[in-house]
């Protein structure tokens, strides 16, 4: 009498290919979400920018500019207190997170005395964010600049003049 207990390997390579299916239609959902979500967290960071510099203009350089790098937004006051960005933000630009690189310029020197122990800050500053590995890690590039609109395009933004219009200017503004 012979035992039959078990599965033939037909069953098996049946049960194989049915899960190599499944994972074939679901793995390049999973791939557009990771770089929703990348894109997600760029414009964060540039919001976090935009906020992170109107305080430090407001409560650190007297109104009168905006911060030299990304660095002297992640410094406390020298009184004390909080730095004005995240300590992921706050390093030497460019930063790189979740999948994007954030940099950040700034120009138009201003003289003021700020709390950080800068001696001088910007009359205008530009971030922009790209994508580390553009079509994996993100397909669309972000810009802002001191005016705090955020714009998106397929192709690098590399400034935003003073009247607000972004390069390329067919850039979309982001609401």
């Amino acid at each position: 009498m012979k035992n039959n207990k078990g599965f033939t390997l037909i069953e098996l390579l049946i049960v194989v290919a049915i899960i190599g299916i499944i994972a074939a239609i679901a793995v390049p959902g999973l791939l557009r979400a990771r770089m929703a979500g990348n894109e997600a967290s760029a414009i964060g960071s540039l919001r976090a920018v935009n906020s992170a510099n109107i305080n430090y203009m407001t409560n650190c350089a007297n109104g009168s500019g905006y911060a030299t790098s990304l660095a002297e937004l992640g410094t406390p006051p020298t009184t004390g207190g909080q730095p004005f960005i995240s300590p992921d933000l706050g390093v030497a630009s460019p930063v790189t997170k979740s999948g994007y690189s954030i940099d950040y310029t700034g120009a138009g020197n201003v003289a003021t005395a700020a709390c950080t122990g800068s001696a001088a800050a910007n009359a205008t500053y530009f971030s922009a964010a790209a994508p580390v590995a553009p079509g994996t890690s993100g397909t669309r590039y972000f810009g802002t600049s001191e005016a705090q609109t955020i714009f998106q395009h397929t192709a690098a933004i590399t400034a935003i003049n003073s009247s607000g219009t972004p390069t390329p200017n067919t850039a979309v503004a982001i609401k």
